[in-house]
């Protein structure tokens, strides 16, 4: 959550012509979440990105037009949720079975070959293979020691109550399902990650940038905020 931004309550309530002494409700201030379900469309982006100081990303899972939006960002298959980057980025969500740092290594052995001294010595290929395998052993000793860190935040963790642990309970249901294939484990792992990023359960991925973004809208959306200005008109 970014606390860059000031949030300002007096400004976002002017732009839309609101009380301002308080007698408003949802309040942008105490009731962040429920203020934009209804006035999310109609504040400029300098305003809405102001939110990002006084909510998380997944407080704003409740919020159909950013779940919309993530959805559309999700589906637009961006780099930042393929396959190669969510495995680096979130290697604890991925069940595999291949050695890490396989695509890293390649990188490496790729480089040694085709741009280390224009790839013309003879011990260019022995570089490669060199460089190939210590990529793969950094990685693999980078994933085991975010899990040694993961399993002591989980020890750290008092245990929930039944009721309070569904979204638990499914994702260790997707964990121990067992795959025929690894297209299968792709294929399974994608659909994790997309879950949990429209959820705002993802670290390290910056939700900014796309549940402020009204390009992302539908033209449902466009029309809802057009219906709501032309109220306010008649009123």
């Amino acid at each position: 959550m970014s606390t860059a931004t000031l949030f300002n309550e007096r400004a976002i309530l002017s732009f839309i012509a609101l009380p301002l002494d308080g007698s408003y409700h949802p309040s942008p201030t105490s009731e962040p979440v429920d203020f934009l379900k209804r006035h999310l469309h109609h504040l400029p982006p300098h305003l809405v990105a102001q939110f990002s100081s006084v909510t998380t990303s997944k407080q704003r899972a409740a919020i159909p037009t950013v779940r919309n939006r993530r959805l559309k960002y999700a589906e637009s298959n961006p780099t930042d949720l393929s396959f190669t980057a969510a495995r680096s980025t979130w290697p604890t969500l991925w069940e595999g079975r291949e050695r890490r740092g396989i695509e890293e290594g390649k990188d490496e052995k790729d480089w040694a070959q085709h741009e280390f001294l224009h790839g013309s010595t003879k011990h260019v290929g022995k570089l490669g293979d060199l460089l190939s395998g210590y990529e793969e052993e950094r990685e693999a000793e980078r994933v085991r020691s975010i899990r040694r860190e993961e399993a002591a935040k989980e020890e750290s963790i008092p245990e929930e109550d039944e009721s309070d642990s569904d979204d638990d309970e499914v994702s260790n249901a997707l964990a121990n399902l067992e795959f025929e294939s690894e297209g299968d484990q792709r294929i399974s792992f994608l659909r994790r990650i997309k879950e949990r990023f429209i959820y705002g359960l993802l670290e390290n991925i910056n939700y900014d940038a796309v549940d402020w973004d009204e390009s992302l809208d539908t033209e449902g959306d466009r029309e809802a905020e057009e219906r709501w200005f032309d109220d306010e008109e008649e009123d």
